[in-house]
C-alpha cells in the first residue's frame, strides 16, 4: 500500500522531501553561537582538574542546582550508572526504581551489568509518580535474606509518562520517607528544566529535596555530547574517581563544556517555546476527533506528546513508517512545503500502542504547521480504511 517515495537512506535530505523530525529531543543540533563558543573555548585536561571551561561549567551547575559540587560526564546513563555506584557501593544492596523508568528500561541494566546493583521495580503511575505507601513495603535488609535498599531513583520529567513534572509534594514526601529509611534519593534529570520551566521555578527548588541529579545537555539543551552529575562534594569526588573507571575522563573535553554554559544562557530561557509547539501539535490531533488516535491534551507537561493508538489493526511502527513516507497522490493532494516538497513526519514508534513526539530547539513554528498537515493527512487515510 505504501510502495512510495522515502526518505531513504540520505538521512532525509532529498531534494523533493521536507523532513520534520520529532523523534526525540536528542536530534537537536548545536546553535551557531554554540558552535562559534565552542571554537573559541579555552580548554586543558579535565583528568587532571585542568579545563578551565569545564570547571565554569561545573560550578555554575553546582550554583544553579543548589549542589555542592557537579561532574561533567558523556552521557546521562553514565551520570545514573556512576550514582548507583556511589550510593550503592556496598555488594549486596538494591535501589527500588519506577517500572517504566528510562534508567530500568534503556540503560541496558547497566546496574547489575557494571555496579552490581539489584534494581527492584515499583509501578509508575501515569503521572510518573508511584505510590508511596508502597514504597515504604519495598524497603528491605530488615532479613539475612534480603538485599539492603539504599537507593531510590526518580525521573523528572518522565519520559514514558509523556514528559510529566513530578509534582513536589510528592517529592518532599518521598524524600521524607527515605531519610527515615536510611537511604538517598537520585534523580534522573536528563529533562528537569523542563520542569522547572512548566512549573516556573528555579531548578534548584525542583531538586531540593534529592541527594543527587544529573541533568542532559544534548537533549533539549541542544549541545552535541555531554551530562552533569551534581551532589555533595563527597559524592562528586567518588564520582569523578569512579568515571575514569567508566572510561569518562575526556581530557581537552572543554570544546563541549562551552556549549553547555552557551545552551545555559540561550536555550534554558527558551524552553517553554518547546512546550507550546508541543501543546499546538496535541490541539491539532486533538482536534480531530478521530477514533482511532488520541492525546491527553489536559495532562500534556511539557515537550513530550504522546499520540495513543487505540486500534489493534494499527501498529505503532506502521504508523510512523507512514508518516515517514511521502506516498502517491500525496503531493498532489497538497501536503507539501512552500517549496512544492513532499512532508515527511519523523516520530518514535517500537511495540508501543502508542507513537511519541518530542520537540526541541531546532524545531520552527512552520515545521510544526508542516508536521500537522501531514499527520492530519494521514490520520485521515487510516479512518478511510479502517
Amino acid at each position: 500500500m505504501y510502495a512510495s517515495v522515502e526518505t531513504g537512506g540520505d538521512n532525509g535530505t532529498a531534494d523533493h522531501v521536507r523532513v520534520v523530525d520529532f523523534r526525540s529531543d536528542t536530534i537537536s543540533v548545536p546553535t551557531p553561537s554554540m558552535r562559534q563558543a565552542m571554537f573559541t573555548a579555552v580548554v586543558g585536561d579535565d583528568v587532571y582538574g585542568e579545563d578551565p571551561t569545564v570547571r565554569q561549567l561545573e560550578q555554575r551547575s553546582a550554583a544553579l542546582f543548589g549542589k555542592e559540587a557537579a561532574l561533567f560526564v558523556p552521557s546521562g546513563t553514565m551520570a545514573n550508572l556512576l550514582a548507583m555506584m556511589v550510593h550503592c557501593s556496598r555488594r549486596g544492596t538494591e535501589a527500588i526504581v519506577g517500572d517504566i523508568a528510562h534508567g530500568f528500561l534503556y540503560e541496558q541494566g547497566g546496574a547489575a551489568q557494571i555496579a552490581g546493583v539489584l534494581l527492584n521495580t515499583i509501578k509508575n503511575n501515569p503521572d510518573g509518580t508511584f505510590c508511596l505507601n508502597e514504597l515504604v513495603r519495598k524497603f528491605r535488609g530488615f532479613d539475612v535474606h534480603e538485599p539492603n535498599t539504599v537507593l531510590v531513583m526518580v525521573e523528572n520529567t518522565h519520559n514514558i509518562c509523556g514528559g510529566k513534572v513530578l509534582p513536589l509534594d510528592w517529592l518532599e514526601k518521598l524524600a521524607a520517607i527515605c531519610r527515615e529509611k536510611g537511604a538517598k534519593v537520585h534523580m534522573d534529570g536528563a529533562r528537569v528544566f523542563n520542569a522547572a520551566s512548566y512549573l516556573n521555578l528555579p531548578v534548584s527548588r525542583i531538586v531540593r529535596d534529592v541527594d543527587s541529579v544529573c541533568f542532559c545537555l544534548s537533549k533539549g539543551l541542544a549541545c552535541p555530547v555531554g551530562s552533569i552529575l551534581l551532589g555533595t562534594k563527597e559524592f562528586i569526588k567518588e564520582a569523578h574517581r569512579l568515571r575514569k573507571a567508566l572510561g569518562g575522563g575526556m581530557r581537552q573535553v572543554g570544546f563541549l563544556a562551552a556549549a553547555g554554559l552557551c545552551a545555559l544562557d540561550e536555550i534554558v530561557p527558551k524552553l517553554k517555546d518547546d512546550h507550546a509547539r508541543t501543546r499546538r501539535v496535541a490541539e491539532a490531533i486533538d482536534q480531530m476527533g478521530s477514533p482511532i488516535f488520541k492525546v491527553d491534551l489536559a495532562n500534556l507537561h511539557t515537550n513530550i506528546l504522546m499520540v495513543e493508538i487505540l486500534s489493534k489493526q494499527v501498529h505503532s511502527s506502521d504508523f510512523a513508517h507512514r508518516l515517514a513516507t511521502v506516498a502517491p497522490g500525496e503531493m498532489e493532494a497538497g501536503v507539501v512545503d512552500a517549496d512544492g516538497k513532499g512532508i515527511a513526519v519523523k516520530v518514535s514508534a517500537r511495540d508501543w500502542t502508542f507513537a511519541r513526539i518530542v520537540i526541541y530547539t531546532n524545531i520552527t513554528d512552520e515545521d510544526v504547521e508542516l508536521a500537522i498537515k501531514k499527520i492530519r493527512y494521514v490520520v485521515a487515510e487510516y479512518e478511510k480504511e479502517l
